[in-house]
């Protein structure tokens, strides 16, 4: 495909508009006339602010992405249409507590144990289940929460802002910047109500990759940096919980520090990272956030490729070993990490079968990471009948 920026409007509205959907179909969508849409997509005449909210919002995207301001990640399927459809409707419908259920919401017991799946399902990158999981979440929890007292109100605050916290990840992943920052203030608005600084401190960290993905990588860096330091323990006195937090915060900062070409702020940020997973001694998992010793290793390896120390990340990765305890997305995103590390020191065989490693194990999860394409151009200078090979077996076009 051409420079997104070089599209015309019309082009790229049939591009987001996939084959799988129509015109018509489109049309009704955003509630506008079929004539509008040929129209738009011919470039005949220029749509309206209106007329481009309500095709952005039926196409799941900004307004700048069809003005070309801003390049999609991909185009999506009807399948994560409809699930980033439902995240959308939940996020917005709960925040402003619209629900229609007959009968009782779920009790603050059902509540908690549909949010244990939701967790479960987001680090296996099932997106469909968990946009029906997050909607029964937020809509049937937001109802609760108005009107519950105490400690019932109290932990209803976490399970939502947890919840939204989810939400808001998966909309990031799914290209969704408005709905993820969306997610994210209700998410905060919730943890602060219900008096739990960790979580709080954790959506921070969410909120730092946000930025991070937007390519705001000075703010992801003083986002995480700011909470760490409110939250920083004591490592002789913190709690286990103080700690995950903080070691996550900078797991954060030395992430975007290193997108930046910052070594010495990564190496620093990354050292403090380690020194809480070493304090903590094991790998937990807090308000569906996992740290400690494994995150911190794998993490180093990730830093040290956006370093381009290829050597030093295989070296790394070398001697880190994954336990099956390790969630499935958190793996293969080290592995692109890693197949990434390869191609950069010329071991492109391995490289490649890192990739199919991935793209077998998560074949939702894979199609909405940007890694997967820079691998495949770079194996594609030495074999691109490999990489079209690698693209058939995972179900990703990796060059075009």
């Amino acid at each position: 495909m051409s420079n997104w920026a070089d599209l015309t409007n019309g082009k790229r509205i049939k591009h987001l508009r996939g084959s799988d959907l129509t015109q018509q179909g489109l049309a009704e969508a955003a509630g506008v006339s079929l004539a509008l849409v040929q129209k738009a997509e011919q470039d005949r005449g220029e749509l309206s602010v209106g007329s481009l909210l309500k095709l952005a919002g039926a196409l799941k995207t900004d307004v700048a992405v069809i003005l070309g301001q801003q390049a999609p990640r991909r185009g999506a399927s009807r399948d994560t249409r409809a699930a980033l459809r439902r995240l959308s409707d939940a996020v917005h419908e709960s925040a402003l507590g619209d629900w229609d259920g007959l009968g009782e919401p779920s009790t603050l017991g059902e509540l908690s144990a549909a949010h244990k799946r939701v967790e479960v399902t987001y680090w296996h990158g099932d997106y469909g289940e968990l946009s029906v999981l997050i909607a029964k979440v937020l809509l049937e929890g937001s109802a609760r929460y108005g009107q519950a007292i105490g400690y019932e109100r109290e932990r209803l605050g976490s399970v939502l802002a947890g919840t939204y916290q989810f939400a808001s990840s998966a909309a990031i992943l799914l290209g969704q910047r408005d709905l993820a920052l969306s997610a994210l203030v209700s998410a905060r608005r919730l943890a602060e109500a219900s008096g739990d600084v960790v979580l709080t401190a954790l959506l921070e960290s969410t909120l730092s990759w946000i930025h991070l993905r937007s390519a705001k990588v000075s703010r992801a860096v003083a986002v995480a940096e700011r909470a760490a330091l409110r939250i920083e323990p004591s490592f002789s006195k913190a709690s286990s919980s103080q700690l995950t937090a903080y070691g996550r915060l900078m797991v954060s900062a030395a992430v975007a520090a290193s997108r930046r070409g910052d070594s010495v702020s990564a190496d620093d940020y990354l050292s403090q990272a380690h020194a809480a997973a070493a304090r903590i001694g094991h790998d937990v998992a807090l308000h569906g956030t996992h740290f400690g010793p494994t995150a911190a290793s794998t993490e180093a390896v990730g830093i040290a490729v956006a370093l381009g120390n290829y050597g030093k990340a295989l070296n790394l990765a070398s001697r880190t070993e994954l336990p099956p305890s390790m969630p499935k997305l958190a793996r293969n995103r080290y592995k692109l990490d890693v197949a990434l590390a390869q191609c950069g020191a010329g071991l492109h065989d391995q490289a490649g079968n890192t990739l199919v490693e991935v793209g077998l194990d998560a074949p939702e999860w894979v199609r909405h990471q940007a890694l997967p394409a820079v691998i495949g151009k770079r194996l594609a200078k030495v074999s691109t009948a490999r990489v079209r090979r690698i693209s058939e077996v995972i179900g990703v076009p990796l060059i075009v």
